[in-house]
């Protein structure tokens, strides 16, 4: 088996929010503060929903807040369509954000209130990335660990590698190390908008499995 020519060495990030002291009770008042807020407290609320798990029905914490909290249903369904990988930087995908949220005041001048306790607080996060001890010197040892990493490493090199980088981190991987281009431009395509980090880590063990199977048909006689 073709040996890397350097070794995947494995990372994950912990996330650490605090709050900035800004809320919002109602949309005009979201609308306000997602203008003025820090690049950090946008990413927070939308790139890095996806490392909390949540149900795929929202896409960020706005939406999720203005379907759940405000039960503005087609307004949520509109910021749940804002791809953030979409945007070059944080300024672009704050001024989508601000877009949608003005066509719909444009309709609905009114908005209603939150009930007590229901705010929409704006935080930021503080990330601390470190070494999970792993290294993968091959295509069989990185698939065996991809399938028992943290979902916080697959989150770090699938996710937020796309937002360091403009790529993620394991089809640079195997495209620059072990010159696998196909694979790579496999895992490249996975949409990371479109499933959950369990999904994404599915996908990338489907797509690593096919090619290994492809590895030992060209071997056997």
């Amino acid at each position: 088996m073709a040996q890397a020519k350097e070794p995947f060495e494995f990372r994950q990030c912990v996330s650490i929010s605090k709050s900035t002291g800004k809320k919002a009770k109602n949309l005009r008042e979201l609308r306000d503060a997602i203008a003025t807020v820090s690049n950090e407290s946008i990413f927070h609320h939308t790139h890095q929903y996806f490392l909390r798990g949540h149900i795929l029905e929202y896409t960020n914490d706005f939406a999720h807040w203005a379907g759940e909290s405000l039960e503005e249903r087609i307004l949520s369904e509109h910021l749940s369509n804002i791809d953030p990988y979409a945007f070059k930087n944080i300024d672009e995908l704050r001024q989508e954000l601000l877009h949608v949220i003005d066509v719909y005041l444009e309709n609905f001048p009114e908005p209603r209130e939150v009930v007590a306790g229901a705010e929409f607080y704006f935080k930021e996060t503080i990330t601390l990335i470190f070494p999970v001890g792993l290294r993968a010197k091959n295509l069989a040892e990185f698939l065996i660990a991809i399938k028992y990493i943290d979902v916080a490493a697959i989150y770090y090199h699938f996710y937020e590698a796309r937002v360091r980088l403009g790529v993620d981190d394991f089809s640079r991987w195997l495209e620059d190390s072990l010159n696998k281009k196909e694979l790579a431009e496999n895992i490249r395509s996975i949409d990371p908008f479109m499933h959950s980090i369990e999904g994404i880590r599915e996908r990338i063990i489907e797509a690593v499995e096919k090619d290994l199977r492809k590895e030992m048909e060209a071997i056997e006689p």
